[in-house]
């Protein structure tokens, strides 16, 4: 059996006010040309296929579009669940309907918990699709009291589904959750609060493999069967490091399985770049594209005037400027003293050191002496 196993496609995300769904089209193209090349026996989606529970249209169309090619030019089956940022209810919309094309899609929780089996020469290979759900669903459904966060409602649900397959026989877990020791990223939200979403990877111990979805960096997590595809792209400037793919999975007869990756390339990647401006304004080193979406550290310490129309002259898709020089002071706070004691120097001597985490110069307190003797004087003309 071979298989893909991708998720965290996020279609109509938009990272810094761009859209990104031409991006997404560009590396799905690609995903097709994957599945051209190595002719899988079934592709796995484990969640967020959107980015939000109302997808906008241009999304919905992606997505269309690319299942399409899937089933009618590849003949290949999906299984495909949702995740924690879709619609359940909108993503598993005519699915009865469509699995007899191919595309067993799982959005509400199925109590029943029916694998979806596929055949090999070797015999059947059963899919087991556990789309995200909220433990209080699965308390609910059951009727299981003592089901309080995420660990707890996934051994329930590993037990009853491993109960419903033959022994002996190959069997792969398709789940959206964030396991214990998984890397994450600023981009994914989180599942829950105080740390209640976190699954033991130990559950999946009887599954042959497990493909994740949730956290957006490729990686296994305690076994190298028990694995995160990771997201389509780089959705936010923590993952400049990240290693994009798809995974592929070959498994043999006794369910041993094999593991590769292949990496697709974006049509413009995510970087983070710093140097004072002028340093910057130098443009890209030779492996690099001017087109890239930037975030940008400068680390000029005096004024800079319209830093993001120069950078954007250099770099057209500059999207975050950052300046730790401005912050590196901490929390603020008033001054050691009473206020009403203190001079307009003395004040903004405070805010500056607090700010800058520096001691204001004697240079820098005679410019800002001149500045307020300036404004002054202005006030007294006027006023006259």
């Amino acid at each position: 059996m071979r298989f893909l196993h991708t998720s965290d496609w996020h279609l109509g995300r938009i990272f810094h006010g761009v859209h990104l769904t031409d991006d997404q089209a560009h590396l799905l193209a690609q995903f097709i040309g994957l599945i051209d090349d190595v002719k899988p026996d079934a592709i796995i989606i484990a969640g967020d296929v959107y980015d939000r529970s109302v997808p906008p249209t241009e999304a919905v169309k992606l997505l269309d579009e690319t299942l399409s090619q899937i089933l009618m030019d590849y003949k290949t089956p999906v299984i495909m669940i949702a995740g924690n940022h879709d619609s359940p209810e909108r993503l598993g919309f005519g699915s009865r309907l469509l699995a007899r094309q191919g595309l067993h899609l799982t959005g509400l929780f199925d109590t029943s918990l029916q694998p979806v089996t596929i055949m090999d020469k070797h015999g059947p290979v059963h899919f087991v699709p556990v789309p995200f759900v909220e433990p209080a669903v699965v308390r609910e459904k059951w009727g299981l009291a003592d089901i309080a966060n995420h660990d707890q409602a996934m051994a329930a649900i590993i037990q009853k589904v491993t109960a419903t397959i033959p022994a002996g026989e190959r069997k792969i877990l398709v789940g959206h959750a964030y396991l214990t020791g998984g890397e994450k990223s600023e981009s994914e939200r989180p599942l829950s609060i105080g740390g209640t979403d976190m699954v033991d990877f130990n559950h999946f111990d009887h599954f042959d493999y497990v493909a994740l979805g949730h956290l957006h960096q490729p990686q296994s997590i305690g076994k190298p069967h028990i694995r995160y595809s990771g997201s389509l792209l780089k959705y936010s400037f923590s993952e400049v490091n990240h290693k994009k793919s798809i995974t592929l999975v070959e498994m043999d007869d006794t369910g041993k399985t094999e593991i590769q990756s292949y990496s697709l390339t974006p049509r413009r990647d995510v970087r983070r770049i710093e140097g004072e401006l002028n340093d910057v304004l130098r443009g890209p080193q030779q492996s690099e594209s001017k087109e890239d979406y930037l975030l940008v550290s400068l680390l000029d310490t005096g004024a800079v005037l319209d830093a993001m129309g120069r950078l954007r002259e250099v770099y057209p898709n500059v999207l975050h400027i950052e300046r730790p020089h401005l912050s590196t002071g901490g929390e603020l706070r008033g001054p050691a003293s009473d206020h009403r004691k203190l001079s307009e120097k003395e004040l903004f001597s405070s805010f500056f050191e607090q700010v800058t985490g520096e001691t204001l110069t004697d240079e820098q307190g005679l410019v800002f002496s001149d500045t307020v003797e300036d404004l002054f004087r202005q006030k007294r003309e006027v006023a006259s």
